[in-house]
């Protein structure tokens, strides 16, 4: 096993006369047997980080180090790594068992009967025992990606890499393989990367998940840290579906004041708030509460969509009811499934004072979170 350490990485390209920065001053310390998810949008350098780890993109700028040495240099071959592609990248004129054994066979000196004997354990490992006489074109997506993992797990690497490898499952078998994963990672204790746009994947997979946003690192974090205190407005955003409600408000004495409402706050969120009073409000969808009252953090809605999800409904509520729905600010509520609410309902929504989150209006970042300790209390993910 190894551990992984990854040194103001810079990644540039030339577009002509134009210097194009795909990562920027990525610093990330992956210890050894970690899963650490790499998560972000299309475009944000997650890919790009992955591929100079694995030694398929040079280095610009920085230092990359597999157990303290520095292989910025180092041939992809002789880094100790195995990497799994999106597009499974398997070799169809070869059997199950052929493409498993290939990279055995062009790395090492190990007899035939030994590289057979390591790919009959890992084919049973990962339940395609049945499957190595067969080409890769008689097989589904799901056993095509069990092949393209039981390749890189025979080789016994010190670090896994993994391109958004189930983007091409349905959903049914992206949960199922998501499980298999992670019981795998587990069972081998193998460090590895893995990178997905999918937040689902980055927030039940990972140990830790680094969130990238225009090729520059914007936290590191556990999951339920990520979440719950996002560093700035971009991480609140990126996780969790529906996406957190924001609105701008200003700091004025101990209230914040919106376009559409006022909202108190106490001493001990004040004294977080410092000189900023271009304010934006942050809260989860599941924080809100209907109840039967309104008060200082009770306001009067109206129901515009209801989007029944079974255990859960998704209501998306606006202020001012004499404003067209598409005109006015939204905030979207997840409520409990059996509390039926209807288009056009009047309803009281409370956005509870432990469970706001406050940024910068003008740089986005997190000046006030709501305690993980709240968190839990209240929300059960």
């Amino acid at each position: 096993m190894a551990t992984l350490e990854l040194d103001s990485i810079t990644k540039t390209f030339q577009d002509g006369d134009e210097e194009i920065v795909a990562v920027d001053d990525v610093s990330l310390s992956i210890d050894d047997g970690e899963f650490l998810v790499v998560v972000g949008p299309s475009g944000c350098g997650k890919s790009t980080t992955l591929r100079m780890v694995a030694g398929l993109e040079t280095i610009t700028a920085g230092t990359l180090s597999i157990d303290d040495r520095v292989v910025n240099h180092v041939k992809s071959q002789n880094r100790d790594i195995a990497m799994v592609f999106q597009s499974y990248a398997l070799y169809p004129h070869m059997s199950v068992r052929q493409n498993m054994s290939f990279g055995l066979e062009e790395s090492t000196d190990l007899p035939d009967d030994e590289i057979n004997r390591m790919v009959g354990e890992t084919g049973e490992m990962l339940g395609i025992s049945p499957l190595l006489d067969r080409k890769p074109s008689d097989l589904s997506g799901g056993q095509q990606q069990r092949v393209a993992l039981g390749r890189a797990i025979v080789r016994d690497p010190e670090v896994f890499l993994m391109d958004e490898p189930l983007s091409n499952l349905d959903a049914k078998l992206r949960a199922e393989m998501r499980t298999e994963l992670q019981r795998l990672q587990n069972d081998l204790g193998v460090t590895t990367v893995y990178v997905t746009h999918d937040q689902t994947e980055a927030m039940t997979m990972g140990d830790r998940i680094a969130i990238l946003d225009g090729g520059e690192l914007q936290q590191v974090a556990t999951p339920l840290e990520c979440y719950h205190e996002p560093s700035n407005r971009f991480v609140a955003s990126f996780l969790g579906e529906p996406s957190m409600n924001f609105f701008d408000v200003t700091l004025e004495g101990d209230r914040l004041v919106g376009d559409v409402f006022e909202y108190p706050i106490d001493e001990g969120i004040r004294s977080d708030l410092g000189d900023a009073t271009d304010l934006v409000l942050g809260i989860r969808p599941e924080a809100v509460q209907l109840v039967d009252a309104a008060g200082d953090h009770e306001f009067e809605t109206t129901v515009d969509v209801v989007e029944p999800m079974g255990d859960e409904n998704t209501v998306y509520l606006h202020f001012d009811p004499d404003v067209e729905p598409e005109n006015a600010s939204t905030l979207v509520a997840t409520i409990d499934g059996f509390n039926r609410v209807s288009e056009d309902d009047t309803v009281i929504a409370r956005i509870p004072p432990d469970a706001i989150h406050l940024f910068d209006r003008s740089t986005g970042e997190a000046l006030h979170n709501r305690s993980m300790e709240n968190a839990a209390d209240q929300i059960d993910l």
